[in-house]
């Protein structure tokens, strides 16, 4: 079998940036990898190897950011493609990452946030491309990871919660996250945005990592934004950016305001059971140590009167992050 190294070379000898100097660039959860390449002119790319027998593939993200692309927002320009191996040639656009320039300058939180917030405005109002439904039957059974991944590894299956809860769950999702969907990214947090403060307007939000986009509720990707497990968002800062929000887009304050916190509910239910599978089945044990401040957005999305039906049992049945727990959950 021809290994990535010769088929990366082979794509790359193809294109603009043939020749050009290679180092490696974070990489993220799945089983891409990243390197940034520069020319003898200092011109820049970055290139995705995204191995199709890991079960990888480059066409969905190609075709979210050639869209993101048309709509004015700032998605990677795809400079060269080649599915088949899983290769793309990317615009570069830089390494200003939301969770990297906040820190220099706390006092920009507030405008980042809100230029985060204007990239889900304008997505409000786009027309969007054929996209799976992320709906109340996909999002409850992703929330149910809680306890497959979470709670029964350390606590032993609790299959008569779990059901009971699902069937809750959906019912709530049911009755408060209706209406039209939009195009939503999922994993629109800090560590996937990039600061471009020479663009204008939503364009000076860089977007990394929408390759799973479905068509889910308005108030899914900023819950993604504001419920962030991986830094800190002030309470001042969220409440600002959901106002503006809604006054942006006109949404129903009290309905939408309501899908934002049952949304936050099904989102970190989620994080819960992936953060545990990354630490028991993958390795990745600094994943669990994400896990309290999981928690602690769960535990506060549950004091919300529309997830009164499913609090008492969550509280009961899912155990709280202990450093026994998560120790149990780095123990692969």
């Amino acid at each position: 079998m021809t290994d990535r190294k010769t088929l990366a070379d082979a794509f790359l000898s193809t294109t603009v940036m043939a020749g050009a100097n290679r180092g490696p660039l974070a990489g993220d959860a799945s089983n891409r990898r990243y390197e940034r390449l520069r020319d003898g002119t200092g011109r820049t790319a970055v290139l995705m190897d995204a191995p199709p027998e890991k079960g990888e593939d480059v066409r969905p993200f190609v075709r979210i950011a050639r869209h993101l692309h048309g709509l004015g927002l700032s998605a990677p320009e795809i400079l060269a493609e080649d599915p088949t191996n899983g290769f793309l040639l990317i615009e570069d656009l830089g390494d200003d990452l939301y969770s990297r320039v906040i820190p220099r300058d706390p006092s920009v939180e507030a405008e980042l946030y809100r230029a985060a917030t204007e990239v889900l405005v304008v997505l409000a109002d786009a027309p969007m491309p054929a996209l799976a439904p992320y709906g109340p039957e996909r999002m409850t059974e992703m929330a149910c990871l809680a306890f497959s991944k979470y709670r029964d590894p350390v606590v032993g299956q609790d299959a008569t919660a779990q059901s009971e809860f699902a069937a809750r769950f959906r019912e709530i999702m049911e009755r408060t996250t209706g209406g039209k969907p939009v195009l939503a990214q999922r994993d629109y947090h800090a560590d996937n945005l990039l600061w471009l403060p020479e663009r204008e307007g939503a364009a000076r939000v860089g977007l990394l990592d929408f390759q799973d986009a479905m068509a889910g509720h308005p108030a899914y990707d900023l819950v993604s934004l504001l419920q962030d497990v991986r830094r800190d968002v002030s309470p001042e800062v969220e409440a600002e950016m959901l106002a503006h929000y809604i006054a942006r887009t006109g949404a129903d304050e009290t309905a939408f305001r309501t899908a934002y916190m049952v949304l936050g509910a099904q989102r970190n239910l989620r994080i819960l059971g992936v953060f545990g599978r990354l630490g028991l089945d993958y390795g990745k044990p600094h994943y669990v140590d994400m896990i309290p401040k999981v928690w602690a957005h769960v535990m506060r999305d549950l004091d919300h009167s529309a997830l009164e039906p499913v609090a008492d049992l969550l509280r009961a049945s899912l155990p709280a992050p202990t450093p026994e727990v998560l120790a149990k959950l780095k123990r692969a």
